[in-house]
């Protein structure tokens, strides 16, 4: 089966290369093409949102991406891609919760989206707290790793 999306807008900010740490400083916007213009209506009044994306900058090799320590680091245990969050993955997906900082009738402003500039962004969904946030347990390592991430 063969399943075709099209971006319904681009990710703009100064972040020019991939990288592993420090989203949280960055601010990006996302600019919606044209037809989707007024689609944000209402999303003001939220203060975070998810945003789905096409990592096409992502090069996925089954030999290195399959099983690997995550961000490459001898500290972190070797465990599958679907055991974390890493952007070479076989379907070139990212997602991420961001804060809301603007929105307008063509864009919406963000804080911490780990996307590189011109990254196609495939959605843009409400956060609702009793979907997604949930009481989980994570392995100790993903603090680790986490820890300076945003």
């Amino acid at each position: 089966m063969k399943i075709e999306m099209e971006p319904i807008g681009y990710v703009r900010n100064k972040v020019k290369d991939r990288k592993d740490v420090s989203w949280g400083e960055d601010t990006s916007s996302i600019i919606l093409d044209e037809e989707y213009n007024f689609g944000l209506k209402g999303l003001e009044d939220f203060s975070h949102v998810i945003i789905i994306y096409h990592l096409d900058k992502a090069k996925y090799e089954k030999e290195k991406h399959l099983q690997r320590r995550p961000q490459n680091r001898d500290d972190m245990p070797l465990v599958g891609i679907f055991s974390q969050r890493g952007k070479d993955r076989p379907n070139r997906i990212g997602m991420t919760s961001v804060k809301v900082v603007s929105v307008s009738e063509d864009k919406i402003v963000v804080e911490g989206l780990d996307a590189v500039d011109g990254t196609p962004v495939l959605d843009i969904k409400p956060y609702y707290p009793v979907y997604d946030r949930k009481d989980a347990l994570v392995p100790e390592w993903v603090d680790r790793l986490m820890e300076h991430y945003f």
